[in-house]
């Protein structure tokens, strides 16, 4: 991981945002900005391209926090050139003459000879990534409101007001942050001009729908990616659409946003689906949004033009899955094998250690967020993926035996606690322990011939997806838990009897 301090060996560092800089770009340019600068360095935050900044917004935020950001046509850097939100060499920002070169971006990876590079392509927003990479410095970036403020902002426009943050990280930034809550209300409310209402209005004329899945698509012209959530808003209170697709091209790629208000297509599913290989995607259950690196794009599909994909390539997807719900599947154990599951430590934390009896808490992890309250009879259980599950005291003692070794995992994020009332964020690394199960468990286990969508008794409205490479298993001892297994869990964690 690329640490801010081994770039504190340079003593001259231009910061560069892609060309037409969103909030994002600025945000995150503008806090590595103050952090170098505290460190005496001598900075400049520039962007390059055709367009100077003329959004109201983007104005408006630039004034109300002071930020030094300049316009460059031409220039040579002697020291290091950081570009953000960018990769230097990518088709969206202009490549200046630098000897030294370091990338901060969170996108899809598509320069890939820098060394001096933190690309992180499953988060919401650079400014995540900014703002993670601040505090493992120890830089409190609290302390500087205008700073806050603007990452804030960053996260909340680059993931349509926060409909599209997935994960946990995003969460954690947007939730610990300080900022100044009426410049939020004034910048949220400056996005939108003229043009870009006539944008949306010509994008709702013109779209296809498909009377068969009631989903429809529309093709808006270039504009902020916050307006292709406003159309698909809108589109969706159609009621003959169940689910919506709304997208542009942008610089380098097709952004796209994704609305689904039925229960069998979550939004942020189509959205990985339709990136699969060419881009990023992700959300919630009903809003999330994408982006499709247009050299991928055309690598894998130079024939197809872009139209064809995304209506293909929805209705492939509503081709490929089966619906079961574990409450309704009739299977017959004689085509499944049976398997023993290993005795593999897990990690478990006492809720009521993370803080006192009967406090609200939200569990965070890369899987979603769940609400407990603290209590000696709740046990959190964490397992190899760091997939978090609340079981009952007594359900603890009669099926795991404690070691007290601590728990640790190799994961890009470990689970976290956010207190409610305080908006703390607690990670349970510190308070995560080892055990082992008692006893030995059983599961009939077979392979998937198809794609499918589970719905279990403890989860009716969310689903897990599994596909023709994964298992499904059914335990021997409660035939109503079904889940999904991966191959190489199936591997790591059964034997065959």
């Amino acid at each position: 991981m690329l640490k801010l301090t081994t770039l504190l060996a340079f003593d001259t560092i231009v910061i560069q945002c892609h060309d037409n800089p969103d909030v994002d770009s600025i945000a995150s340019g503008f806090a590595l900005y103050t952090y170098f600068k505290s460190h005496n360095k001598l900075v400049r935050l520039i962007y390059s391209g055709r367009f100077i900044i003329s959004k109201p917004n983007l104005i408006d935020m630039i004034e109300a926090l002071n930020i030094p950001i300049e316009y460059v046509k031409e220039l040579q850097i002697d020291g290091l050139l950081l570009t953000i939100d960018c990769q230097y060499g990518a088709g969206n920002v202009k490549k200046l003459i630098a000897n030294n070169v370091a990338i901060i971006d969170h996108h899809q990876v598509e320069i890939a000879n820098i060394p001096l590079s933190e690309i992180r392509p499953y988060l919401g927003s650079c400014s995540t990534l900014v703002w993670d990479l601040l505090r493992d410095e120890g830089f409190d970036i609290n302390l500087h409101q205008n700073v806050s403020t603007a990452l804030y902002y960053g996260l909340f426009c680059d993931t349509n007001n926060f409909a599209e943050i997935s994960h946990p990280l995003d969460k954690d930034m947007r939730d610990n942050i300080y900022y100044d809550y009426n410049l939020i209300r004034k910048l949220k409310n400056s996005n939108l001009t003229l043009n870009d209402l006539e944008i949306a209005g010509i994008a709702l004329i013109k779209c296809f729908h498909d009377p068969t899945y009631n989903f429809a698509i529309f093709k808006a012209h270039p504009c902020d990616p916050n307006i292709l959530g406003f159309i698909s808003d809108l589109a969706l209170q159609v009621n003959t659409i169940d689910l919506c697709i709304v997208y542009n091209l942008s610089a380098n790629g097709y952004k796209f946003s994704v609305r689904s208000c039925v229960k069998e297509i979550m939004a942020s599913d189509m959205a990985s689906y339709l990136c699969e290989n060419i881009g990023s995607g992700g959300g919630h259950l009903e809003k999330a949004g994408g982006f499709i690196n247009i050299s991928s794009y055309t690598d894998k599909y130079p024939s197809v033009n872009i139209d064809s994909f995304f209506l293909n390539r929805i209705k492939s997807y509503y081709d490929s899955y089966e619906i079961l719900f574990s409450d309704s599947i009739n299977m017959d154990y004689k085509e499944m094998t049976l398997y023993k599951k290993h005795n593999i430590s897990i990690g478990y934390v006492k809720s009521s250690m993370i803080y006192i009896e009967g406090t609200p808490l939200l569990i965070r992890t890369i899987e979603g967020d769940i609400d407990i309250y603290s209590s000696e009879y709740i046990y959190l259980m964490i397992d190899l993926n760091g997939d978090v599950s609340p079981i009952t005291k007594n359900e603890f003692e009669n099926k795991y035996l404690p070691t007290d070794e601590p728990f640790t995992l190799d994961i890009d994020y470990f689970p976290s606690v956010k207190i409610i009332e305080s908006n703390e964020i607690i990670n349970l690394k510190s308070y995560a322990k080892s055990c082992i199960p008692r006893n030995e468990s059983y599961a009939y286990i077979k392979k998937l011939n198809k794609n499918i969508k589970l719905f279990t008794k403890r989860d009716s409205y969310k689903y897990m997806s599994g596909s023709k490479e994964d298992y499904i298993a059914i335990d021997k001892d409660n035939p109503s838990q079904v889940y999904i297994i991966t191959k190489e869990g199936l591997q790591l964690n059964y034997t065959k009897v």
